[in-house]
């Protein structure tokens, strides 16, 4: 998959893409859908998004609410086979662009740069440009203006309701997982590198890599039952897992994290990059009274986790 990170500075092999265009924050069924009718025979399959996400640069300060940093929307959308992934860089340029420099200088382009798109995929609800004024059907016309054809979506659904990050963001937040993977259309996961943490797990007999969560909306705290992907290095693959989210009650205060424990694995994964899969909940975070209350703890967590992940 080809990464282009500015509209001005275009790889030859995705001009003529035909694109879906979003903030694709999780990759929900509804963001497939538009993915999939961006599918074309003959021309490359785009993604146009943005980074940072469009709230995080106007609130900044706001509380974290992604359900996906770059790199895990990264590593899902080649999963999806798209092959030209245009993440834009949402700042002061691009936000400031009226709906029609956007459609003309963007996507369409000329001397100066630009997409080049030949097709453009949204949802019906999709707002760009200064102050959101531009819409779908704004799209459509300026499509046929400066040559690309435009598509627009009906939102999707179940009879709950259209698929949204908010839904999910609302599942995750009730230690509802599986809910979560429903709407979703795949399992609800964290990526990112290993770093150093206290290593108090191996001490315990349980090893854990440590994650971090800055950015991410923040599911429920407790245990879950996970399958987790190495994504390099010498043990590379699958593996099942039981893990830790939050903050660590049974050693004072601390920032919120993922701490993993990959079952059957022997190796050193400081700065490898994991993707990891909440499959289910297995309980909430407790504070035990001696460390050998915690081990017994985590020898039944571990093997409840091995219990549910082989009959899944």
């Amino acid at each position: 998959m080809q990464i282009i990170t500015h509209w001005k500075d275009i790889d030859p092999g995705c001009h003529g893409a035909s694109a879906a265009m979003g903030n694709f924050d999780g990759v929900h069924r509804g963001h497939q859908a538009v993915i999939d009718h961006a599918r074309r025979p003959g021309l490359p399959l785009g993604v146009v998004t943005f980074e940072p996400h469009p709230r995080e640069f106007f609130a900044p300060d706001a509380p974290p609410f992604r359900l996906m940093n770059a790199e895990s929307r990264r590593n899902r959308l080649e999963r999806l086979g798209v092959d030209c992934l245009f993440q834009l860089p949402f700042n002061a340029e691009l936000s400031g662009l009226s709906p029609e420099d956007f459609a003309r200088d963007v996507l369409a382009g000329g001397p100066g740069g630009g997409l080049a798109l030949r097709h453009v995929v949204v949802g019906a609800d999709f707002c760009f440009g200064k102050r959101r004024a531009g819409t779908a059907e704004m799209l459509r016309d300026f499509g046929a203006r400066f040559g690309f054809e435009v598509t627009i979506l009906p939102l999707i659904g179940s009879e709950a309701g259209a698929f949204s990050s908010t839904a999910i963001r609302q599942a995750l937040s009730e230690g509802r997982p599986e809910d979560a993977a429903r709407m979703l259309g795949h399992r609800h996961r964290i990526d990112g590198a290993v770093q150093h943490g206290e290593k108090r797990g191996r001490e315990l007999g349980y090893p854990t890599a440590n994650m971090a969560l800055d950015g991410l909306h923040l599911p429920r705290f407790g245990v879950y039952a996970v399958r987790v992907q190495v994504l390099s290095g010498p043990q590379a693959g699958s593996y099942d897992g039981v893990a830790s989210l939050g903050v660590r009650p049974m050693f004072g205060e601390n920032t919120p994290n993922l701490e993993v424990h990959l079952f059957d694995f022997k190796g050193d994964l400081y700065g490898i990059h994991l993707s990891v899969a909440l499959v289910d909940y297995l309980r909430g975070e407790e504070k035990f009274d001696t460390l050998a209350a915690l081990i017994a703890q985590m020898d039944a967590d571990s093997a409840r986790a091995r219990s549910i992940l082989a009959d899944r």
